[in-house]
């Protein structure tokens, strides 16, 4: 379902722009909103005045990752304040108000003397949020008006044409009792509060880009027990393409291999869980999802020193085999508990020895990465039923379940997974069915699950070794032509061993997993010109014209447009290349050096 976009028709609005001081906030002056300038962007509950000019970030594609973060936050709210005594009466959606004026609601009520709370009130026992990174303020007004239990939200960001941007957008919604425009540099914001009185329940880090350079305030401002979600849109260093960046800014090399997308959460949970062990904090997360093209992760953050001790064992590296992709993960820590004394070691490896035992090929080494579970089993399946309970709220509601039906049947102790197609392609033989391939790691005693980033995806604690055998059995089964093995070294040495167990292909009523036999969208087929959008321009011109103003731009035949005579400052396109010499004519500029050099000998 698509977000609701339409042109501004109605009067001018009055709206408030905030002054050029440290922090965006105090007496704001009126200014006038031309229809002209701004397109209505309606999503949830909220109505983003958005300009036209593209001077603000603005991303339609991610309205699942708002959806989401809606839920979650929801549901930690509810969970908070039932820990005081409050009890969430409703979440204020029964009785849409998108079609109503700012003007025309009521104020909202505050919330300091009965026990239930409502959605856009304020609660003065309730959580405080910060985005960090708000661009128009949409995530936040829409966590005013579809959230339970908010004291207070602050919607900061850097530029003030962005600032600017979120206080029309708070006075057009009438959530001016609940959040707060804030003209800052997000770090040094979130640096400020670090007082054990002024961190936040909840942090929103949805940056252009990577979060690296937020992470390190970001653990440190928010409260014992506090929620952080965090997106990362710089999926392609985690994922391989580039492994000396993800080090430079994850602290973490990454591998291109088939489970690069879950690796990639999990690269993101280690390098969140280091810098909270500086401050003697840990994480716990709640639920890590790879969306169509960046990783959203939501944990919890608490302080304890004893536990901080234990990541380095939740800490691992993963050998990747070159060949074959079978993959080996050694944790870095090791935990010994006898008794009531509880020592800490470093791991024990490598697990593997110089080349592959299955195919002889050499070994890549990954991570650190986080080798715990990616979600909270509990927190997923209650965050389920509250998004099947009232799936009217969002638009993305279907895929939302489809989602988390998947997330919750992963197997949580098993990082990474085998690819399906994959396996059949090292050894040359027809894909199996993936009922086949999971009936048969069933019947060998072992478990197996999907995974959400994947949907040909075997995530199973069977050894290497098991899921070798499980394919040999397939190719005696499915003969291939030798020829297609004579020049393959890694598919016949891995067909040439003889299997250790005889694979049963028999299909089992348990090998299908229940969200595949209930239909639930899954994964989805997103639709063309699905991913990141371009940053924010400074610029007058409107994106939609400088779109229309370059279609085709790499098409055209290009003109000799060089004004200058220097190859530095030429415009256009020179066929000459790095033999142009300050002219077009080096025939004439040859002609009359030699006719020089002539005269000089004279």
């Amino acid at each position: 379902m698509a977000t609701k976009i339409e042109q501004t028709s109605q009067r001018t609005t009055s709206s408030t722009e905030p002054p050029p001081d440290s922090n965006g906030t105090g007496q704001s002056e009126h200014t006038t909103v031309s229809p002209s300038d701004y397109t209505i962007v309606k999503e949830g509950k909220a109505e983003i005045l958005f300009p036209n000019k593209n001077k603000v970030f603005y991303n339609p594609v991610q309205e699942f990752n708002r959806d989401l973060t809606v839920a979650v936050i929801s549901l930690f709210a509810e969970e908070q304040l039932k820990k005081k005594g409050i009890s969430v009466g409703g979440i204020g959606l029964e009785q849409s108000d998108k079609e109503t004026p700012a003007v025309d609601k009521p104020p909202a009520v505050t919330q300091d003397s009965t026990d239930t709370v409502q959605a856009g009130n304020k609660c003065q026992d309730g959580i405080t949020i910060l985005e960090a990174l708000s661009a128009t303020g949409l995530r936040a007004i829409r966590f005013a008006k579809e959230v339970p239990g908010i004291k207070e939200i602050v919607a900061n960001d850097l530029s003030r044409e962005a600032v600017s941007s979120i206080q029309k957008n708070i006075t057009h919604n009438g959530v001016d009792d609940l959040v707060v425009a804030n003209h800052a540099d997000a770090s040094a914001f979130m640096y400020e509060h670090r007082g054990k009185q002024v961190k936040f329940d909840v942090i929103d880090l949805d940056p252009y880009g990577s979060p690296s350079i937020f992470l390190d305030s970001a653990v440190q401002s928010v409260k014992d027990g506090g929620l952080l979600c965090i997106t990362c849109t710089d999926a392609a260093v985690m994922c391989g393409n580039g492994s000396e960046t993800c080090w430079t800014k994850y602290g973490s090399m990454s591998l291109r291999a088939k489970y690069c997308h879950e690796m990639a959460l999990r690269i993101v949970l280690s390098c969140l869980d280091r810098h909270a062990n500086r401050y003697h904090r840990y994480i716990v997360p709640q639920l890590s999802l790879f969306i169509d093209f960046y990783c959203r992760v939501f944990v919890r953050v608490y302080t304890s020193q004893a536990q901080a001790k234990r990541s380095a064992s939740k800490q691992a590296m993963v050998y990747h085999c070159s060949g074959c992709d079978t993959f080996n993960v050694q944790r870095i820590g090791r935990i010994v508990e006898k008794n009531r004394s509880v020592k800490f070691h470093p791991g024990n490896g490598p697990p593997v020895g110089p080349n592959c035992e299955h195919c002889s090929a050499t070994h890549q080494i990954g991570g650190p990465m986080w080798a715990e579970p990616l979600h909270d089993a509990g927190f997923v399946q209650r965050l389920l039923s509250s998004v099947e309970n009232s799936a009217d709220r969002f638009n993305t509601a279907q895929r939302m379940v489809g989602m988390l039906s998947v997330a919750s049947e992963e197997l949580p102790d098993c990082p990474m997974f085998y690819c399906l197609d994959k396996l059949a392609s090292v050894v040359r033989v027809n894909c199996p069915p993936l009922l086949a391939v999971r009936s048969a790691i069933l019947h060998a005693g072992y478990q197996v699950s999907l995974s959400h980033t994947c949907k040909t995806a075997v995530k199973t604690d069977a050894p290497p070794h098991v899921i070798w055998d499980i394919m040999r059995g397939w190719a005696k089964q499915n003969p291939i032509n030798p020829s297609r093995l004579s020049s393959d070294a890694v598919a016949s040495t891995i067909l040439g061993k003889e299997p250790g167990i005889e694979a049963n292909f028999t299909i089992r009523a348990d090998a299908n997993p229940a969200s595949r036999q209930k239909g639930l969208k899954r994964f989805q087929e997103n639709p063309p010109n699905w991913g990141p959008k371009a940053r924010a321009g400074r610029g007058e011109e409107a994106q939609e014209d400088r779109r229309r103003r370059l279609q085709g731009k790499r098409q055209q035949e290009q003109l000799d447009l060089k004004q200058f005579p220097c190859k530095r400052f030429k415009q256009g396109q020179c066929e000459y290349g790095d033999d142009c010499r300050y002219s077009h004519n080096l025939g004439e500029e040859t002609n009359s050096t030699s006719s020089n050099s002539e005269q000089e000998k004279e």
